[in-house]
């Protein structure tokens, strides 16, 4: 039973004092008029219209309902126009997960400008290196830098992710350079939460074990100690650009990288009623990143890898 029709009916009735006028506007005539009247009459238990031959009048009881039902259609037009503007305007609460640094270092900074652009957004950033449950953890998207072939979210790809072997040219200087990727047996490496590198070069695809005198869950962690020259890392070019480019770290087999189907992905969990406010901040990204990303901009990268 349409009880919310039968309350739109009711209140034009009493604002074009007739239901024949109510019936003109609403394009019924003045018998459903009275009907829909009638119904909701009894569906109350009470009278809200005196009737007569030429004229109707409110009851005390009507008087009160009319002008309650007047807020209540108010409120639900409302509603409804906040739900349809809402519709193609960003706006409300984003919860996004994201790794440490990334999210420090390329998240972060750029906070500021997609506020700026969407006034209407909340931001609530949480930056972990676990990999959450989006959809039971209650995030809009997660920032993941993986291999996203076997996901069972939905996946945007907004950058590569070139991962180099970098060393200090300290600790080369000591310990020498290795000429093959058969040379990293010889040396200390570091890594966190894994003990073998995929590696991509000239041979093809390659394992590495990965030894040293560090373990660690930290990527941060791992960080600083290749900085610090206690061995051999393999690091993502937009967590060491500035170093590589201002000598502090030193590419090491250049010919050899990371696998490259390990690239930087927005997931969510569905692209069905995306609601804006995601797809705003997904698109902000892709465009802030992109094919080339700007952390890449000064390493001599060639094409196909850039």
């Amino acid at each position: 039973m349409d009880h919310l029709g039968d309350l739109d009916v009711f209140a034009r009735v009493v604002a074009a004092k007739g239901m024949s006028a109510a019936g003109r506007e609403l394009g019924l005539s003045p018998a459903v008029i009275s009907k829909r009247i009638r119904r909701l009459e009894e569906r109350l238990g009470v009278r809200l219209l005196q009737r007569t031959t030429r004229q109707i009048a409110l009851t005390d009881i009507g008087q009160g309902f009319y002008e309650r039902v007047v807020a209540i259609l108010a409120a639900v037009e409302e509603a409804e126009g906040w739900a349809t503007s809402g519709a193609e305007t960003a706006r409300g609460v984003l919860r996004v997960s994201a790794p440490t640094s990334f999210g420090r270092m390329h998240i972060a900074p750029h906070v500021k400008r997609f506020l700026d652009e969407h006034p209407g957004v909340t931001v609530d950033l949480e930056l972990s290196d676990a990999f959450v449950d989006v959809v039971a953890e209650g995030f809009d998207v997660a920032v993941r830098i993986a291999d996203l072939a076997d996901s069972s979210l939905v996946a945007r790809r907004l950058a590569p992710n070139h991962r180099l072997l970098c060393a200090t040219p300290g600790y080369l200087a000591v310990h020498g350079r290795p000429r093959g990727v058969e040379d990293l047996a010889r040396h200390t490496l570091l890594a966190h939460n894994t003990d073998h590198w995929r590696l991509e070069g000239p041979q093809g695809l390659v394992s590495i074990k990965v030894t040293g005198p560090l373990r660690t869950n930290s990527s941060e962690v791992v960080r600083e100690a290749v900085l610090a020259g206690i061995g051999i890392a393999l690091r993502s070019t937009w967590d060491i650009g500035p170093e590589l480019e201002d000598g502090r770290l030193e590419a090491v087999l250049p010919g050899w990288r990371g696998v490259s189907r390990v690239g930087i992905y927005a997931v969510y969990p569905s692209r069905r009623h995306l609601q804006p406010k995601v797809r705003a901040f997904i698109d902000f990204l892709a465009a802030l990143y992109g094919p080339r990303p700007y952390w890449d901009a000064g390493l001599g990268l060639p094409d196909e890898a850039a």
